[in-house]
């Protein structure tokens, strides 16, 4: 468990749901409870989450599980960042769709905004709306309201960089308490999870395993799990290179959610968080970070799109952030 800023615990563990299709998720989210996992990451613009609700209320009405036995994030859509009836609307729709009347973390997705109705992901010239500073600070009053009246117990950010939660905070009345972001072993974010960790903030870690399922993939990219740092400590311990990535991460204090709907999958990573690694293994690991991104959503980015990549990301601005 990691303690969050606003005195509540969330299990370091869990289970991530992402990509995971409707028909599969369920099963999954229910092998996962079974099999001890306390932690569902969820989303609305997953499209899946009225499954992972069918199948949370099986558990509870089994007995296998009490509601508030589970920590439940799910994410604010881009598509509903431009109005308080928007943010709002989603949130409803995620409880119901959940079957709670509450959250235990509730996450801006990210800082673009996405017009109602845009074809998604195939986004033309036009449907994305740029961050905006005052617009995100307007989405967090909005959830810090929700926060006030007892619908969410925590929120917080995914995809921020340094530059763009050193804005909300200046406007901000709760801290987040959790930034999600990419992170592995060769995406380490150490300036970013040493500004975060000033900030109380915690981190959780999306893709910890490098994401090997992602879309679009450049056949060019180095891949995470056939490091052979990794698979040389792996196999010391034999275990997989899935579980030694996951390990690493739990080893540095961080929230880890890797995603599966295989039952052997989910079953094995879980073992992943009874590894217990060497200082000098945590060392190894440390020194293979690439600072290699591979979420940079470029591909969501319309040809001749006057957002960069460099502008989404602060690539410069964080750089030159002094902590």
């Amino acid at each position: 468990m990691i303690s969050l800023n606003n005195k509540d615990a969330i299990p370091a563990f869990g289970l991530g749901t992402w990509q995971s299709k409707k028909g599969e998720v369920g099963k999954a989210v229910d092998i996962a409870i079974r099999a001890g996992y306390r932690h569902i990451d969820g989303a609305y613009m997953y499209m899946n989450e009225d499954e992972i609700g069918e199948a949370l209320q099986n558990l509870y009405k089994e007995g296998i599980v009490k509601r508030e036995d589970i920590f439940i994030t799910s994410k604010l859509s881009s598509f509903h960042l431009q109005s308080k009836e928007d943010i709002l609307e989603c949130f409803q729709t995620v409880l119901k769709n959940l079957q709670t009347d509450y959250l235990d973390l509730f996450l801006i997705h990210g800082t673009l905004g996405f017009k109602k109705g845009a074809p998604f992901p195939n986004l033309r010239e036009g449907d994305i709306i740029d961050y905006d500073e005052e617009r995100i600070a307007m989405v967090w009053k909005t959830m810090e309201e929700l926060v006030a009246k007892g619908s969410v117990k925590a929120i917080g950010i995914s995809n921020f960089t340094i530059t763009k939660t050193d804005k909300l905070l200046k406007t901000a009345k709760i801290v987040p308490a959790v930034n999600q972001v990419e992170c592995h072993p060769y995406f380490q974010q150490v300036k970013l999870r040493t500004y975060c960790k000033s900030k109380g903030i915690a981190i959780e870690c999306y893709a910890p395993l490098g994401s090997p399922s992602r879309f679009g993939i450049d056949p060019n990219d180095p891949v995470v799990m056939e490091d052979p740092v990794i698979n040389e400590i792996a196999t010391k311990y034999s275990v997989t290179a899935a579980q030694i990535c996951i390990s690493f991460l739990l080893h540095l204090g961080l929230i880890v959610i890797p995603k599966s709907v295989s039952e052997s999958r989910i079953l094995e990573k879980l073992k992943a968080t009874e590894i217990t690694l060497t200082q000098e293994e945590i060392d190894r690991l440390k020194a293979i970070d690439k600072n290699l991104r591979y979420f940079s959503m470029k591909r969501f980015l319309p040809p001749n799109s006057s957002i960069t990549v460099e502008s989404m990301w602060d690539i410069v601005e964080d750089e030159e952030y002094n902590i």
